[in-house]
């Protein structure tokens, strides 16, 4: 078991020049609730399979495993819904930043993650970063899903 200690903030595009070589991906929840989640994703040429569990939102129980993607793609027909988005990785120091451009029903959203060590460890933030949302449900990924960014 790995936990996933996470800072979520929005992005201000107008300063972010993103790269050239994003990686799309696909994702949908066959059950969620509040505190805990099992995901199904497609990352580039790779799929994963990712339980997560836990009552704070920074600080969850993360197990991943890769699967076959012929079995990705079964699983993601099983999902109510779907997420797809760019992911961009943006060294800085010792961090890579996570970028996430939405489209779909989630399009104009862009979110930046960032994986910490510890939860009080301090992170000098970039001029792209905008206002932190890492204690915001709504911008979960599970809650983007029920609750779309076009509806906000």
């Amino acid at each position: 078991m790995a936990i996933e200690i996470e800072r979520k903030f929005l992005v201000n595009q107008d300063l972010l020049p993103l790269p050239n070589d994003g990686k799309k991906l696909i994702q949908g929840y066959i059950w969620s609730d509040p505190q805990k989640s099992l995901r199904i994703r497609i990352a580039g040429e790779k799929a994963f399979l990712t339980i997560k569990s836990g009552n704070d939102i920074l600080k969850r129980s993360e197990f991943e495993y890769e699967i076959p993607m012929t079995d990705a793609h079964e699983l993601l027909e099983l999902c109510d819904a779907k997420i797809e988005k760019t992911r961009y990785l943006i060294p800085m120091a010792q961090y890579t930043w996570e970028v996430d451009v939405f489209h779909g029903d989630n399009q104009g959203l862009i979110v930046a993650e960032i994986e910490l060590a510890s939860s009080e460890e301090q992170i000098k933030l970039p001029e792209w970063i905008d206002q932190e949302v890492s204690n915001d449900p709504k911008y979960l990924n599970v809650s983007l899903i029920e609750n779309p960014f076009i509806k906000w």
